[in-house]
């Protein structure tokens, strides 16, 4: 984890580099579709939907979450990725649902940068690490 500083900018310039945003989505599919047919089944999806932290600590106090609740949750969230309704997210599905995701996060942080800390390989570690990497050139 490192603890880096973003704005909205940082998030929206990350999924508007089309290149770029493809390269992790891409990479990211690939990581979870453990068993390479090409789809990602709800069960190779949930350990990306656990990455979201719906269910993060609240100011470092844990708080108990009813089990079903959290797979109501996590159930919600999938049907989103899963477009078509099939059961199953392709690449195409993935990307569309994350680039939402990703621009949603960006309107509501807004333009002001803020402090985060982010876990290595995130999506919005790889949006910092792309903007820095331009602004050093």
């Amino acid at each position: 984890m490192s603890v880096e500083v973003l704005d909205g900018a940082t998030i929206l310039s990350f999924v508007e580099d089309e290149e770029a945003f493809s390269e992790f989505i891409v990479e990211r599919f690939n990581n979870l579709d453990k068993d390479h047919d090409g789809i990602l089944s709800y069960s190779e999806m949930l350990k990306e939907l656990q990455g979201l932290r719906v269910f993060d600590t609240h100011f470092g106090i844990d708080v108990k979450t009813d089990p079903n609740e959290v797979s109501r949750v996590y159930s919600s969230i999938f049907v989103q990725f899963d477009r078509d309704s099939n059961g199953t997210v392709d690449l195409e599905e993935f990307k569309q649902e994350m680039k939402e995701m990703m621009v949603a996060m960006a309107n509501g942080l807004g333009f002001l940068p803020i402090q985060m800390v982010l876990e290595e390989n995130s999506f919005l570690k790889k949006a910092v690490d792309r903007e820095l990497k331009y602004y050093s050139i």
